[in-house]
C-alpha cells in the first residue's frame, strides 16, 4: 500500500465524501443497506489490511478493562503495570489510550498481539455499524486513515448519486465494479 498516494487521494476526496455523509443524515435512499452491503463486499475484495497498517500508525484504539486484563495476561503483566507502561487515561472521555503512535505493538506492519488485540482494533474499520447512515461521523474520521473506508464511502456515494435524485452531479458507476 502506497500510503503517500492514499493520503493524497483521501485529501482530494475528503470534502465531497464528507458532504455526502452529512447529507445521508437527512436523505436516506431506499435500499441503503443493500447498497452498502454490495459496496462493502467489493471493497474487501480489493483490500488487504496486512499491506497497510495505517490505522496502527496514525490512530489509537480505546482499551476497555477487558482488553487491558486480556493483553496484560498475554504479556505476563498486571493490568496496572500494563496501563502504566503503555497507556494514558484521556481526560475528556476517561478512555484508556496508547501513549505512542505508531502503536507500540506494531512490528513490521503487523500486530504483535493480534490474537489478543483490543476489541476496538478487532472491529476496525467499523463497517458493520448499523444503520449505516447514523455513523457518518465514524466514517468521516476513518476514511482519512483507512483505505477500505475511503473506498467504501466513495463506492456508496457514486452508486447513490448515479441512481437516486441527489443534490450533486450524476455519475454512472456501480459499487461492485469500483
Amino acid at each position: 500500500m502506497n500510503l503517500e498516494k492514499f493520503n493524497e487521494v483521501a485529501a482530494r476526496k475528503q470534502k465531497k465524501l464528507s458532504t455526502f455523509l452529512t447529507q445521508l443524515e437527512t436523505l436516506v435512499p431506499p435500499q441503503l443497506s443493500g447498497i452498502v452491503k454490495a459496496a462493502d463486499e467489493a471493497t474487501w475484495k480489493q483490500t488487504d489490511c496486512t499491506t497497510c497498517a495505517n490505522c496502527c500508525k496514525t490512530m489509537t484504539p480505546t482499551f476497555s478493562e477487558e482488553d487491558v486484563t486480556r493483553i496484560a495476561a498475554h504479556l505476563n503483566m498486571t493490568p496496572a503495570a500494563f496501563r502504566k507502561k503503555w497507556l494514558y487515561k484521556e481526560k475528556r472521555t476517561g478512555d484508556w489510550m496508547n501513549r505512542s503512535q505508531p502503536c507500540q505493538f506494531l512490528e513490521n506492519d503487523k500486530c504483535s498481539i493480534y490474537e489478543v488485540r483490543p476489541l476496538d482494533c478487532a472491529e476496525f474499520p467499523h463497517h458493520k455499524l448499523r444503520p449505516w447512515d447514523l455513523y457518518g461521523d465514524t466514517y468521516m474520521a476513518n476514511m482519512m486513515h483507512c483505505p477500505a473506508t475511503l473506498r467504501l464511502v466513495d463506492k456508496v456515494r457514486r452508486y447513490v448519486v448515479a441512481h437516486y435524485e441527489w443534490p450533486e452531479e450524476t455519475e454512472t458507476n456501480d459499487p461492485k465494479t469500483l
